[in-house]
Parts: C-alpha cells; structure tokens; sequence
C-alpha cells in the first residue's frame, strides 16, 4: 500500500513540474526568423530625427510589397521608403519580443537581408546614397520610438548618429550594395558581436533596424529576411 501512494506522489509531483514548465521562459537561445513572406510578422515601421516642420515632405512609405525586378517579384519583403531633407533621417523597424526570463541579461545577435540598388561608388547630394546610408540593428528594454524633443523628433534610446554606433544600436555596415550598382541585389549583413541588454520585469524586449541616412534623397530599401538570435 505504501509503494502505491508513493507511486502516486511521484506521479502528481512529475505532472505539476510538467505543468510549470510551460510557463518558464526557454533556457536556450530563442530564435527570431522573418521572411515576410505572407506579413510583416509583427514588425512595424517608424522614421524620426527631423524638424517637427518637415514631418510632412519626408514621402515616409512602408508596407508589406513585392520585391522589385530585377528580383523574383513573386515574393514579398518589407519597404520602407523616404526623402531625407533634414540630412539625418533615421528609418526603421521595430518588433516586441515576450516570453523571456524577467530582468535577464541576453545577448543578442542579427541577421540582416534586405534588397539595395545604390552602388559603393555612387555620389549624391550630402554623401553617398550607398556609402552614407548605415544599417543598424539593435536590442531595447523599452519600446524604441520617435519623441518630440524642442523643435525636433529623435528616437528614445542611444543608437549614434550615421556612423556611429551605441552600445546597444551597432552599425552593421552600409547599404551599398556594390559598384557601379544600378539594379536592386539582395545583399546581406550582420552584428560582428552580439548585443547585451536586458529583458524587463515582463520578459519583453525590443528589437530595431534600420538605417541612418546622411543622403539627401530618396532612399528605397526591401527587407527581404530578419533572423535573431537571443541567447
């Protein structure tokens, strides 16, 4: 009689540990792929660093659209679009991750495809539109999001300006996708270290990308893939 009822304790302890495990956040590395095939998957697009007065000549676009030919134009990326008149036009998507462990330290790291037409060598108003447009990506405990700052808008956490970097916004390189470039080519980049940062007391954290602009024009970019990595 003893051997069942310790049968069954060991039993109902097995089963409430299965039970609270689907509710612990992962201890291995959580991984983020976003191919934007069908949708955007959860990504949102925002631009910020201009005067409150050029809000509305900045021809901002985004949305869920086909790849540009010479590209296989029967799949689907993530456009962003706009004319940088102030000089320091940031642009970018964002995306909320949850479930990790609260108020963890993680280390995060990217992968970054996206379809570029502007060559190394090319020459444009302010700088280059290949060589002076910077890819970042980065990690936040708080939302990332464009702020009235007296008579501008810039983004709330660090991410350096144009070349620059911060501890959590790395830049990943240009947007050049090689010379005397003209046509649209999938090119590719990535963090050379992982980022740290730490999840909230929700277990949520927030991933950025996006491009720091010293062109003074339009720049025209499809995001074709976003993988993360949080470990």
């Amino acid at each position: 009689m003893k051997q069942v009822k310790w049968a069954v304790a060991a039993f109902c302890l097995l089963i409430g540990a299965a039970c609270q495990n689907d509710d612990v956040a992962p201890d291995g590395p959580v991984t983020i792929n976003s191919d934007f095939k069908t949708n955007t998957d959860g990504w949102a697009a925002e631009i910020t660093d201009y005067p409150l007065d050029q809000k509305d000549i900045l021809e901002f676009q985004s949305g869920h659209k086909a790849l540009p030919a010479p590209l296989d134009s029967s799949k689907k990326a993530f456009m962003v679009s706009s004319h940088n008149r102030p000089d320091d036009l940031f642009m970018f998507l964002k995306k909320k991750v949850t479930g990790l462990r609260p108020n963890q330290t993680y280390k995060v790291s990217f992968e970054v495809e996206l379809a570029s037409k502007y060559a190394n060598n090319s020459a444009g108003i302010g700088g280059s539109p290949g060589n002076s447009v910077f890819l970042k990506a980065g990690a936040s405990t708080i939302e990332p999001k464009s702020v009235k700052e007296d008579n501008e808008y810039r983004l709330n956490i660090p991410k350096g300006n144009q070349a620059e970097d911060s501890d959590t916004v790395p830049v990943l390189g240009t947007i050049g996708a090689g010379d005397d470039v003209t046509q649209y080519k999938l090119i590719q980049r990535k963090t050379e270290k992982p980022i740290t940062v730490k999840a909230n007391d929700a277990g949520e954290l927030w991933l950025l990308v996006g491009t720091d602009s010293g062109f003074e024009g339009v720049t025209t970019l499809y995001y074709n893939k976003i993988k993360v990595v949080i470990e």
